[in-house]
């Protein structure tokens, strides 16, 4: 684990950790899969402009598909049209927090399906962290009678195994050439699945004209450099340290949302943040 496997952690729960209040305020004007739909369409033509213009732009080689092929339908497709759905029913907040608490099933699945050792401190990190995840989420404060809520947080769950999952398959199948360069065709993959789902749920919906500064926000810059930030700290750094690192996006979307939207800062928050980032300090330490 070096400095530079860090930054990339950095980057993606950064970007991240803006992009879904960004993503909720964008929804007063715009309908949830089709954005995310969107989302997932402009950051693949951002990203192809960008490597045919340094003249990086190439088919991925036989090595490159696993992790392609794992990224575009489990990381970006499923993930972006379970989460996409779910925001339309809680807040941005509680969205950022659930879908990634990749903490619940990377550090599990590492140790089983690849082996991976896991230090008493950092299995010490990954249980603070995801407390300090329960606490965030608050479910004491939830209506659990009304079935959205319930089916909501379900697919948030789902969403962070998906993105396990992803996390697995290119650790296991990394790829011969830089995630970077693979991306425009790991984001069209996403696209072509999420855009059945946007015809199918939301047959009259779509991104209307004052979401489309949200739209150029999360697809050149967010959704492009977050989403390659966070697969190379997944692949690069322990499952402990990165999961628990990607609990400090939900953080600061907490906060962004706050700020932005009006969202409540209780004790909750303050308390949660500080188990997050106390985990992350074990984690990185241990």
């Amino acid at each position: 684990m070096t400095l530079g496997d860090l930054r990339f952690l950095a980057l993606g729960v950064l970007l991240f950790g803006f992009a879904w209040p960004v993503t909720k305020d964008a929804l007063r004007d715009a309908t949830p899969v089709w954005f995310g739909t969107g989302r997932a369409g402009f950051a693949a033509l951002t990203v192809a402009a960008v490597l045919l213009a340094l003249r990086r732009l190439r088919w991925p080689g036989r090595a490159d598909w696993p992790a392609v092929i794992a990224v575009g339908t489990m990381q970006l497709g499923i993930f972006f049209g379970l989460t996409h759905v779910a925001i339309g029913y809680l807040p941005a907040g509680r969205t950022a927090i659930l879908s990634n608490v990749t903490i619940m099933w990377l550090v599990p699945l590492s140790v089983l399906f690849l082996g991976e050792r896991v230090s008493p401190t950092r299995w010490a990190a990954a249980g603070l962290g995801l407390l300090g995840a329960l606490v965030l989420v608050g479910p004491w404060a939830l209506d659990w009678s009304r079935r959205e809520i319930v089916v909501a947080h379900l697919l948030l769950m789902a969403a962070a195994l998906s993105w396990s999952f992803a996390i697995l398959a290119t650790r296991r199948f990394p790829p011969g050439r830089p995630m970077l360069e693979l991306m425009p065709f790991c984001f069209g993959i996403a696209t072509l699945l999420l855009l059945p789902l946007a015809l199918i749920r939301e047959p009259a919906g779509g991104i209307g004209p004052s979401a489309w500064p949200h739209m150029a926000f999360i697809g050149l810059i967010a959704a492009p450099l977050g989403t390659w930030g966070v697969i190379e700290a997944g692949r690069r750094l322990p499952s402990t340290v990165a999961s628990v690192g990607f609990l400090i996006a939900p953080v600061l979307g907490v906060a962004a949302g706050a700020l932005w939207l009006g969202e409540t800062i209780g004790w909750d928050v303050w308390t949660g943040g500080a188990l997050v980032l106390g985990s992350v300090i074990l984690a990185v330490r241990g």
